[in-house]
């Protein structure tokens, strides 16, 4: 099998991966949650680190409803998509540094830091919509948030939603097309 044929393989197979990105539309969703309640900062700030650990777990959920594999063991490739993974998690000491020295600006880092970690996926999964939508969505976070104050926190989570639901719709109908042809 060439290169484009095990990157298609890995898109119809995988769905384009709409489920992780469904289980990120819930953390976030919870992020949301914390962002409005009325923790001081730091508990808000630990909160929501802590519950990014429901990712996977929620990701397997959402694979199983969509029938969607998140790997592919006779796919070369396959372990590519857990590097890509594994990789966001690399950046989380900028997450943790915005934390201890910027608490009041954390939410922003992991948003744009949950955005531009999806670039590569265009490449993995040989569609577009990932790369012009990373771009996107880390640029408009960082617009956003240049405007924010404490109070008004919660856009960034609000953008992170509506940002991911609608990476998922455009996907969702790109792998469609992928398993037609």
């Amino acid at each position: 099998m060439d290169l484009s044929m095990l990157k298609k393989e890995l898109s119809v197979k995988c769905k384009n991966g709409v489920a992780f990105l469904l289980s990120a539309s819930v953390v976030w969703g919870i992020m949301l949650l914390i962002v409005l309640s009325n923790f001081e900062i730091n508990t808000k700030n630990s909160l929501i680190l802590w519950s990014t650990a429901l990712l996977f777990p929620l990701a397997m959920v959402f694979s199983k409803i969509f029938k969607a594999q998140w790997k592919i063991d006779d796919n070369p490739l396959s372990i590519l998509g857990f590097y890509l993974n594994i990789a966001q998690l690399i950046y989380y000491p900028i997450v943790v540094w915005a934390l201890i020295k910027r608490p009041e600006e954390m939410i922003i880092f992991l948003g744009i830091i949950t955005s531009a970690h999806l670039f590569p996926y265009g490449w993995y999964y040989s569609t577009k919509i990932y790369m012009v939508m990373s771009v996107f969505m880390s640029v408009t976070i960082l617009f956003v948030a240049l405007r924010l104050t404490l109070k008004t926190l919660w856009i960034i989570p609000t953008l992170m939603i509506v940002f991911l639901i609608l990476l998922v719709i455009l996907l969702y109908k790109d792998y469609k097309r992928k398993e037609k042809s």
